[in-house]
């Protein structure tokens, strides 16, 4: 194969062959576009039209339930990607492959999410009294003497150091004549600097070493509400370029992004410069992992997708976000540690030769030729032998799609809101995700003003990740969206609320309630995109859930002013995070039950879904209950138009209609 430089994969690339046809069909064959997530994304496998599966999450994907409310064909020789999947290996030896090599971006995805909290880590500081540095006093006897006492009021906390006043007074005459602090001393803002502990945070910050305190106390976050508007830019412009270019350029680029941010960030020395390493960082977040969790999960079979997707996640981001701590501990230095977590990005260039484009974007694309060579790259290596004639029904199915694509009407996500019951459920979901995202994004960064080692607990906090999946996993599908969704988050709401009955002195009390609060928040978090991708009509799918998942960005910008009022109280922002969580529950179990239900398809099959469903409807472990298809009741209608942000996945299910189950309901 001659060495050609390409757009869609990478000179020597073992999926890339040369382009043997110049024309492009214009029209995509579909599109579905996939987002991010906060975060983070847990993806349930398409089983024809039923919602059955297990997790669907990040930041971070619901792209493989637009694959699996695609009308299928009817006719037996129309052949689509999924049904040629079991001829080239559903789960081979490329496929595990592509599966390791998920961890690295699932790591990168963590380092940009979170690394700003151990970049910007900030304790107990006070003013700087350069006349009492000679005086032979500890730090805490120079503060007594220095430093004012403030009594918060809000909530009950204990008194403190003023963290931006001092006392205007002789300090000489204090110190000779034993004189003791009382309120009629003068006091006035810091003159000479601050004194800041590093027993809990280690090493200086940007925070300390910048002096971004008290007047400058909000730069921080700001700084971190910059990231998210950088995130929806970038879902925007980098879901254009993988649209417009392929998978892997846009990966790439998006890496490249975050590894320039973090560069930027380690050299910066004005708060200009370091918000805007921070909105370039925002423009990779979810997409440095996004793009290549979905390319990987598309040469999955069905059957092995919810696997594939759960482990990812579990496996590999609860790792990342695990081991980010300890790396920041470890280096004890900000800049080294923005140089770590960033530069191994750049590596990503490496995908150009060793991941292949996504076979589904070139078929959307008429690049049919350049997809069948993939597939024929993935047979060899797991070691299959496929009849010519299946590459051939490929071809021809992939025309007639583009064909009859063209002939169909397109909808708007506006229509969402046109009808009362499915605007009803759009306003709704939209709440409930953006209330997901707030809550999740502040516990997280909550972590760091629980009274103890922000190291351990953010790491014990991120290890629940992994629980919080294994939940899912036994109980999702006996238990329902509404219930789970809605005990999860009531669960967060408790556990945040109960640390205002905690005494001061009982900050590892505190710190256990708040991981399990977070807990709960995984847990809802983790089902959130999956219900989206479950309610939203298929027509409108990947456009309606693109912007529930925008308002979860918009929302998320406020996660770093509530966590900052822990400078007024440090029991504020769980109690804030406590009553957002029991609102997203109110909201959660607004919503219709979908486990079991045939999924909606048209505008009308949204705004009639769940109709026959009470508020105290919930799906419980009784014997199964066949119903038809909504396929096998009437013609399906297709899904032309999905534009989100990436299109990721672009198929049809497989020709074979099974059966769906419908559990019976039980009320409590």
């Amino acid at each position: 194969m001659a060495e050609e430089t390409n757009c869609e994969g990478g000179v020597n690339n073992i999926a890339y062959v040369k382009n043997e046809t110049d024309e492009k069909i214009k029209e995509p064959f579909a599109h579905y576009n996939a987002n991010k997530s906060n975060s983070k994304v847990r993806i349930q496998a398409p089983n024809a039209e039923a919602s059955t599966g297990s997790t669907a999450h990040p930041q971070t994907n619901f792209a493989v339930q637009a694959i699996g409310n695609l009308p299928s064909s009817q006719d037996d020789q129309t052949m689509d990607f999924d049904d040629v999947l079991p001829y080239i290996g559903e789960f081979g030896t490329y496929q595990i492959i592509l599966f390791f090599l998920t961890a690295p971006f699932c790591f990168f995805m963590a380092f940009v999410l979170f690394s700003q909290v151990f970049i910007t880590l900030i304790d107990v500081h006070t003013c700087h009294v350069p006349q009492l540095n000679d005086s032979g006093l500890n730090l805490t006897q120079r503060r007594e003497i220095s430093i004012p006492l403030v009594t918060q009021t809000v909530l009950g906390s204990p008194p403190t150091f003023d963290s931006c006043m001092m006392y205007n007074v002789d300090y000489e005459l204090v110190l000779n004549e034993g004189l003791q602090p009382n309120e009629t001393w003068p006091t006035i803002p810091c003159q000479n600097g601050w004194d800041y502990d590093l027993d809990q945070i280690r090493y200086h910050s940007a925070i300390t070493e910048n002096n971004w305190v008290c007047d400058k106390a909000g730069h921080a976050p700001l700084a971190q509400a910059v990231f998210f508007l950088g995130s929806i830019v970038g879902g925007i412009v980098l879901g254009y370029i993988a649209d417009r270019f392929g998978r892997i350029p846009a990966l790439i680029l998006c890496n490249l992004i975050g590894g320039l941010a973090g560069i930027i960030t380690a050299v910066s020395n004005s708060f200009e410069l370091f918000a805007f390493s921070r909105f370039l960082m925002g423009i990779a977040f979810d997409n440095a992992f996004t793009l290549m969790y979905i390319l990987v999960l598309e040469y999955v079979g069905p059957s092995y997708r919810t696997m594939v997707a759960n482990l990812s996640i579990a496996l590999f981001y609860t790792a990342g976000t695990t081991l980010l701590p300890w790396i920041a501990w470890g280096i004890g230095e900000w800049r080294m540690f923005s140089l770590a977590t960033s530069i191994p990005m750049v590596l990503s260039v490496i995908a150009y030769w060793v991941v292949p484009e996504s076979a589904r974007w070139l078929l959307s694309q008429g690049q049919t030729d350049r997809a069948i060579s993939i597939l024929r790259t993935f047979a060899r290596i797991n070691k299959k032998k496929i009849d010519e004639n299946v590459y051939e029904k490929l071809k021809a199915s992939t025309a007639e799609a583009i064909q009859a694509s063209s002939q169909e009407p397109a909808v708007s996500v506006l229509d969402l809101l046109r009808t009362p019951r499915l605007r009803r459920n759009t306003i709704l979901l939209t709440v409930f995700w953006a209330l997901i995202a707030l809550v999740y994004d502040g516990h997280a960064r909550n972590t760091a003003n629980l009274g103890l080692s922000v190291f351990l607990t953010f790491s014990v906090a991120s290890v629940t990740e992994l629980p919080a999946d294994l939940v899912l996993v036994f109980f999702l599908d006996r238990w329902g969206r509404r219930a789970l969704a809605f005990g999860s988050l009531l669960g967060a709401a408790a556990f945040s609320l109960a640390t205002l009955a905690v005494p001061s002195d009982q900050a590892a009390l505190t710190a256990v309630l708040a991981i399990i609060g977070r807990f709960c928040v995984n847990i809802t978090f983790n089902i959130g995109l999956q219900y989206g991708a479950e309610l939203i009509p298929t027509a409108v799918r990947a456009q309606g859930i693109a912007y529930v998942h925008i308002a979860g960005y918009v929302a998320a910008i406020v996660s770093p002013y509530i966590v900052d009022l822990a400078r007024i109280s440090p029991l504020l922002p769980l109690t804030i995070l406590g009553l957002l969580a029991l609102i997203g529950a109110v909201a959660g179990v607004m919503l219709p039950e979908t486990l079991g239900a045939v999924l909606p398809e048209t505008m009308e099959d949204g705004e009639n879904f769940g109709k026959d469903q009470s508020f105290w409807d919930f799906p419980c472990c009784k014997k199964p209950k066949k119903i038809v298809p909504l396929s096998q009741r009437r013609r399906p209608v297709s899904t032309r138009g999905e534009v989100y942000r990436s299109n990721m996945l672009v198929a049809r299910p497989s020709r074979e209609k099974k059966p769906v189950t419908h559990h019976q309901s039980c009320r409590f």
